[in-house]
C-alpha cells in the first residue's frame, strides 16, 4: 500500500517536473527513447552527421513521430541551465534543440533510407506498361486474332447496320463469352478458339506474346505520375537541404530519379502510339482499363481452349462408350443368330432322324 502511494506521488513529482511539454507527449517521448537506451548526445551527433550506418528507417520514423513541435523545442532551450532538474524527456528536446532545421532533416535523412523502395515500387510498373505496349503492337498473332473477330463479326451481322464493320472497340473482345450457342453450352470465345485450334494455330502463340499485360492491368497510371512528382518534390527539397547542413550526396539517387523519368516519358509515348494504333479515345479507356480488357480476354482464351479440350475429351469419351455399346449390341445379335441357326441345324436333324425311323 504504501509503494503505490510512494508510486503515485513520484508520479506527481515526475509531471509536476514538466516544463514545457505536456504529460501525453512526454509519456510517448520516454517509451520512444527507453526502447534503443542511447545517450542524447549520441542520437544527436547521428543526426547532425547523418550516419545512415546508425539512423534506421525505424527510428527515424518514431523519432519524426515523437519530436516535439519546433515551438516546444525552441521553448526546451531555454532551460539549458536547468538540465538537470528535466525530465528526461525534455532532458532530449534540450539537447536536441541546437539542431538547426531539425524536422526537414530527419525528412531528409529519412526520404533517402526510402529512395531505393520507391524505386523499386515504382520502377516495375513502368516496365510492365512499356513491354506490354510493345507486346500488343507487335504480335501478329493477336493481329490474327483480331482479323478473324473482325471477320466472325461481319458474318454474323450480315444484313444488319453494322454489317461490314472496319473495326471494333478492343473491350469488344471480352464480350465474346456473353454470346451463346443455341444449346448454351458454348460461346462465341469457345467457337473462336476452335477456329484457331484447328485452322490457325500459329495465331494461339498470342497468349504468350501478351505475357505483361496482366501485370501492367494492375499499375495506376495516375499513382505513377503522383509519386514521381513527390520523389521530384522530396529530391529538390534535399538539394536545398545539402546548402543548410551536410548530408550524404544525393546525385545517385537525382541519377536515378531521371532514368525513371526517362522511362515514365517513354511509356507516355508508347501507351499514346498504341492508343491511336487502335483509335481509342483516351478520355474514355484508362490504362488500367485497356490492358485489364487485354488479360482478361487472354485469361478467357486460354480458359476457352481448355474447355474445348475438355468438352472433345468428353465427347470422344461418349463416342467411345457408344461405339462399345454398338459393338456389344452387334456381338449380341450375331451371337443370337448363331444360337438360332444352331436351334434351326438341330431341328433339322432330328426331322431327319424322325423320318428314318418311320421308314
Amino acid at each position: 500500500m504504501e509503494d503505490e502511494q510512494e508510486e503515485k506521488k513520484s508520479m506527481k513529482k515526475r509531471i509536476k517536473e514538466l516544463k514545457v511539454l505536456d504529460s501525453k507527449i512526454a509519456q510517448n517521448l520516454s517509451i520512444f527513447l527507453g526502447s534503443f537506451r542511447m545517450p542524447y548526445e549520441e542520437i544527436k551527433r547521428m543526426v547532425l552527421e547523418v550516419d545512415e550506418e546508425q539512423l534506421t528507417e525505424p527510428l527515424i520514423q518514431n523519432l519524426v513521430k515523437h519530436l516535439p513541435e519546433q515551438e516546444q523545442l525552441n521553448a526546451l532551450a531555454k532551460y539549458k541551465s536547468d538540465y538537470a532538474n528535466l525530465s528526461e524527456p525534455e532532458q532530449f528536446g534540450v539537447v536536441i534543440s541546437s539542431v538547426k532545421r531539425l524536422r526537414p532533416r530527419l525528412n531528409s535523412i529519412l526520404f533517402k533510407l526510402q529512395f531505393e523502395e520507391q524505386v523499386n515500387n515504382i520502377r516495375p510498373g513502368i516496365m510492365a506498361v512499356n513491354v506490354a505496349c510493345e507486346e500488343i503492337r507487335k504480335s501478329r498473332s493477336f493481329s490474327k486474332v483480331l482479323e478473324l473477330v473482325l471477320l466472325i463479326g461481319n458474318y454474323m451481322n450480315a444484313g444488319s447496320r453494322n454489317a461490314q464493320s472496319y473495326g471494333f472497340e478492343l473491350g469488344s473482345l471480352c464480350k465474346l463469352k456473353d454470346t451463346k450457342s443455341a444449346d448454351q453450352t458454348t460461346t462465341l470465345l469457345h467457337f473462336l478458339a476452335e477456329i484457331c485450334e484447328e485452322q490457325f494455330p500459329e495465331v494461339l502463340r498470342f497468349v504468350e506474346d501478351l505475357q505483361h499485360v496482366d501485370k501492367a492491368s494492375r499499375v495506376s497510371a495516375e499513382n505513377l505520375e503522383k509519386n514521381l512528382k513527390q520523389m521530384e518534390k522530396q529530391l529538390l527539397q534535399l538539394e536545398k537541404d545539402l546548402e543548410t547542413f551536410s548530408a550524404p550526396d544525393d546525385s545517385r539517387d537525382m541519377e536515378q530519379y531521371q532514368k525513371l523519368v526517362i522511362m515514365h516519358n517513354n511509356m507516355g509515348t508508347l501507351y499514346q502510339n498504341l492508343l491511336e494504333y487502335f483509335a481509342i479515345d483516351p478520355k474514355k479507356t484508362s490504362v488500367e482499363e485497356l490492358f485489364g480488357d487485354m488479360s482478361n480476354f487472354r485469361s478467357m482464351f486460354m480458359q476457352a481452349v481448355k474447355e474445348n479440350a475438355k468438352r472433345r475429351e468428353a465427347e470422344e469419351k461418349q463416342r467411345r462408350a457408344r461405339a462399345a455399346r454398338e459393338k456389344a449390341e452387334l456381338e449380341k445379335q450375331e451371337r443370337q443368330k448363331k444360337k438360332k441357326r444352331l436351334l434351326d441345324v438341330n431341328a433339322e436333324v432330328l426331322y431327319i432322324s424322325m423320318m428314318c425311323l418311320v421308314v
